[in-house]
């Protein structure tokens, strides 16, 4: 019953501190570079529904962000927006503390300390659907559970679900020391498998860290001469043909292709996955895509993993809010080991 009044006082208390008012926010007017980005006051959301209304403590900063921003590849603009953001606030990976919930919501309260997908999470204030969010594991901070959810989402779908690593098998990661390449190692390491990462040079230390049995720095060697071949492989980064990643992988092995970059500003890495979903019916190795999944399920079996200690969020730096447009350009330089986490 205390509970429940607390919740409805908070859905009826949105017209006093946490809803009307303004905040401070990064926005965007346009697509573009990180020249687009600027600090701003702007309107305070109020929540409804099954929305709960977040002060955010901190927001992670990945891949998918740049290319909303930068409204590229093309075909994203279907659902982003034409000309510009329908969003003008970015991000979406958050951490942050419950502050109002709407009239449906039933699974949080005021004072809840969560993570999830909050799209706008650059922002003092986000609102995220309830079925986005779930509880912050205890032995993390906000920092590091904002680092979790996009990144460590897709490795956990990535690494588990599609590729279905299993004890005793050869995994290769290709771009192992990025937001998603973190989790990928340590999650294939706890499933039990032979790990080799690939990275580049100044980046060997980091995937080594994570508990990578073997590392490749792609400067200086190909993974796809013929020494070695993997029962899976979960392709990150970069844009490596199929002919070559088939020859790295066994004859019966599975190929997961996790985004696309370098892959052309109309479709990104697109065309070179559905060539390979072809490819794959008419050869013995699996070559399959992975799609996007933001479910609290997903974001709660990472937080088991995290609160176990079996997963750790590698952070690479932090930046304030007003630092984001810094933030950004950090991660288009390709120096990033691990995530990114803007402070609020």
């Amino acid at each position: 019953m205390m509970e429940s009044q607390q919740r409805n006082a908070a859905t009826d208390g949105q017209s006093g501190s946490t809803a009307g008012g303004t905040m401070r926010a990064i926005v965007q007017d346009a697509y573009g570079s990180a020249n687009v980005l600027r600090l701003a006051r702007i309107a305070r959301p109020k929540v409804t529904g099954n929305q709960v209304l977040l002060r955010v403590h901190a927001a992670g900063l990945d891949r998918g962000t740049w290319h909303v921003m930068a409204g590229l590849p093309y075909l994203i603009r279907l659902a982003f927006g034409f000309r510009r953001p329908r969003n003008p606030v970015p991000g979406r990976d958050v951490a942050g503390t419950v502050v109002a919930v709407g009239s449906a919501v039933t699974r949080f309260s005021v004072g809840d300390e969560v993570f999830g997908v909050a799209p706008g999470s650059f922002a003092e204030y986000a609102v995220a659907r309830e079925d986005k969010l779930v509880r912050k594991p205890a032995n993390a901070t906000f920092e590091q559970a904002a680092a979790a959810p996009i990144s460590g989402v897709t490795a956990l779908r990535a690494v588990c679900d599609v590729g279905r690593v299993q004890q005793g098998q050869r995994v290769l990661i290709i771009g192992a020391s990025g937001g998603v390449g973190s989790y990928a190692v340590q999650l294939a390491k706890a499933s039990g498998a032979e790990v080799t990462g690939v990275c580049g040079p100044a980046k060997l230390d980091l995937v080594r860290s994570l508990g990578a049995d073997h590392v490749i720095d792609y400067t200086r060697d190909d993974f796809a001469d013929g020494a070695q071949r993997y029962d899976v492989i979960i392709n990150i980064a970069g844009n490596p043909t199929l002919s070559r990643l088939r020859r790295a992988l066994a004859p019966t092995g599975t190929a997961v292709f996790v985004g696309g970059e370098d892959g052309g500003r109309l479709t990104g890495g697109i065309d070179r996955q559905l060539r390979a979903l072809v490819l794959s019916r008419f050869v013995g190795q699996r070559l399959t895509g992975l799609i996007a999944s933001e479910r609290a399920s997903d974001i709660e079996r990472l937080g088991d993993l995290i609160e176990a200690g079996k997963v750790t969020p590698s952070i690479d730096r932090t930046f304030a809010l007003e630092q984001a447009p810094e933030a950004m350009r950090h991660l288009v330089a390709g120096n990033a080991r691990g995530k990114i986490v803007i402070t609020v």
